[in-house]
């Protein structure tokens, strides 16, 4: 899975042609962890239909400040540039990839 920074996630999230599932994390979250299989089995099967990336709060505030970003894990799926779908708290595959399907 990708790591977007402040740096690049103008041009990686919101340049994106692609509809893009951003997960807002920290290496001090273990929900944010027991999330990670569940993100790379996401990307895998959604790989040419969905991108899947991943920000550390910690290390890029301006971009986790600029979306509101407060709980961590915190889902957001960006389509043409745009927030359009938000989730907060981790969740099973199933439910993810229903919440995900509903914007895509």
């Amino acid at each position: 899975m990708t790591e977007v920074t402040d740096a690049d996630f103008a041009a990686e999230v919101i340049g994106s042609g692609l509809p893009v599932l951003v997960e807002f994390t920290a290496d001090w979250c273990p929900p944010c962890r027991q999330m990670a299989p569940v993100l790379s089995a996401l990307a895998a099967e959604e790989d040419g239909r969905l991108k899947v990336v991943q920000l550390d709060v910690d290390r890029n505030p301006a971009t986790t400040n600029a979306y509101r970003v407060l709980s961590m894990p915190t889902f957001m799926v960006f389509r043409d540039g745009e927030p359009v779908r938000s989730m907060v708290g981790a969740r099973p595959k199933r439910r993810l990839l229903e919440e995900v399907a509903e914007v895509l």
